[in-house]
């Protein structure tokens, strides 16, 4: 009789620090896996007892032994059914990323992560050790040889092919990976390579990759759990960004699983992908630190109007506030489209005019800035009046502020610290201002009726600082700077490259030298999802004082 087994995959959210909450959630899905589901295999995704990633939480000896007897523990409901979780391992003065086989009630295996990742967003070097003597992980169960490998492994060759070579048929891969725009298909075409790496006779070992789901401060981690077959074939992920229970079955003889069954992920595009993450960041965010409801300062602009649509989305309309407040340079169309986005979205909308407040300010610094024409100065006191009164509103009612700037504004500093930058929360942080655009289109496209109005998405961007101002008096054309930071940030490319690509000097020295300049606003940011294949703040960790030219 050919061997099968059947697996179930969490694809859950288990949240960074809360031991006690992910040992309850752990050992209710292994029931639930054995009991409901039939299955053999049940398996958690990485560092699942201690949620990813812990950072500094690792430093702390309370933490580790805590995750250690809660590994324990559901060790002991681990009856009837083989389960696979990850954990923080502590041996002595040594740390490993590691992930235990759980059967009988006991330990029966331990997996060490091999390959440790410490690039982009990724440091686990500053806290885990490799085990020189550590090799790979292969365990039976149904008559299966099954083996163990931990994410970043599966990225170099080595650790799958020693698996396969100790007599594994089927490796089992829990992630923590998360989501940036392009990913899933280098995911599934890695796999791909990976199976064909392994392969005898046609036949190389079927994989069954689990990602965990869920926002974690500037991260945001999509699932999209998927497995391949031994000859190859990727199966359809499962749906991003969703906490779903995934079940398939796997034939021994044809190394192949049957066709999945679980809600999988439509063929949606970039732009589906990235709102669904920034949607998924902003209520994880909000949820996981205690807030109930947004705010947001409404200016009738783009930015704002798209961070308001995504906050609904994301929470309901009625846990969240917009404010409105305009100034003696506010146009007219600004307080309408601003009322129109809320009528149509049914978010209540507040006003609270600058005005007295702006000449307030305006009288007691009269003597001081006597015989010195008016700038930016006062034009950041408009942006730090109404910082000031959304921080009051969120002090006085409860609720996360959530800060509109865009990533073309952080990259260049065109946004005012302590005013239009506070906040706790920066949705669109990681999105360029042509990127705003298209999926502020996007969203319209597919509701059937504006979600963002049409006149915010065609008129020309402007802070309404001062009589007549547009960005682009500041800026040099959007789709221009946009491609020039895309080169710089993104792809780290040098000035002198980026000019040899067709770019005005001139203007690439303007727009490198706003970036080098302003470095020290991002570093005093609000937190932000991550779409991108480089974000500023825990991916991007330029100097402040910083002397390199380009």
């Amino acid at each position: 009789m050919t061997p099968t087994l059947r697996i179930a995959l969490a694809q859950s959210d288990f949240p960074v620090g809360d031991v006690a909450g992910n040992e309850k959630r752990i050992v209710e899905m292994i029931g639930r896996a054995r009991d409901e589901s039939g299955a053999d295999i049940v398996l958690f995704p990485e560092l699942a007892v201690s949620g990813y990633p812990p950072e500094d939480l690792l430093m702390r000896p309370s933490f580790l032994a805590d995750c250690q007897a809660a590994l324990e523990r559901i060790a002991a409901a681990a009856r009837g059914i083989v389960a696979v979780v990850g954990w923080p391992e502590s041996a002595g003065s040594v740390l490993y990323n590691s992930a235990s086989v759980l059967r009988d009630g006991r330990v029966a295996a331990t997996y060490r992560k091999r390959e440790l990742p410490n690039y982009n967003v990724f440091d686990e070097r500053r806290y885990f050790h490799v085990d020189p003597d550590g090799g790979p992980c292969v365990f039976e169960v149904g008559g299966v040889p099954v083996g163990l490998v931990i994410c970043e492994d599966l990225w170099f060759p080595e650790p799958l092919a020693d698996t396969a070579r100790a007599g594994a048929q089927l490796v089992l891969v829990p992630n923590a990976s998360p989501f940036e725009r392009d990913k899933h298909a280098q995911r599934d075409a890695l796999l791909a390579q990976r199976v064909a790496e392994t392969a005898v006779d046609g036949r190389g070992v079927a994989l069954a990759y689990l990602n965990v789901v869920g926002g974690q401060d500037a991260l945001v981690f999509d699932g999209a759990s998927v497995v391949a077959d031994g000859d190859g074939h990727v199966h359809q992920a499962a749906r991003a960004f969703s906490d779903q229970w995934l079940v398939v079955d796997y034939n021994a003889a044809t190394r192949k699983f049957a066709p999945v069954r679980w809600d999988a992920e439509e063929d949606e595009g970039r732009d589906s992908l990235a709102w669904r993450a920034i949607v998924r960041g902003i209520r994880d965010y909000c949820g996981k630190n205690g807030f109930a409801k947004a705010w947001l300062g409404l200016s009738g602009g783009i930015d704002s109007s798209l961070v308001l649509a995504l906050a609904v989305d994301a929470l309901g309309a009625d846990n969240v506030a917009a404010v409105r407040m305009p100034s003696r340079y506010t146009a007219g169309l600004s307080n309408d489209l601003a009322q129109e986005q809320c009528d149509a979205l049914g978010v209540e909308l507040m006003a609270l005019p600058i005005e007295r407040p702006f000449q307030g300010f305006l009288d007691t610094l009269a003597d001081a800035f006597a015989g010195r024409p008016a700038d930016t100065t006062e034009e950041n006191l408009q942006s730090r009046i109404r910082g000031t009164l959304m921080m009051a509103m969120s002090n006085k009612f409860g609720g996360l502020l959530l800060t509109t700037g865009n990533k073309s504004e952080y990259a260049v500093g065109y946004a005012t610290i302590y005013g239009d930058m506070c906040g706790g929360y920066a949705p669109i942080k990681d999105l360029y201002k042509t990127e705003v655009f298209a999926l502020a289109k996007w969203r319209n496209a597919i509701a059937g009726e504006p979600v963002v109005p049409p006149a915010v998405i065609e008129r020309p961007p402007t802070a309404e600082l001062r009589e007549n101002q547009k960005d682009q008096d500041s800026l040099p054309p959007y789709d221009v700077l946009d491609a020039v930071l895309y080169r710089y940030v993104d792809l780290e490319q040098s000035r002198d490259e980026i000019v040899a690509a067709g770019f005005d000097a001139a203007i690439v020295d303007r727009v490198l030298r706003m970036v080098r300049v302003n470095e020290w606003k991002r570093h005093q940011a609000a937190p932000g999802p991550k779409v991108s294949r480089r974000a500023f703040g825990r991916e991007r960790r330029y100097p402040i004082t910083n002397k390199y030219p380009a």
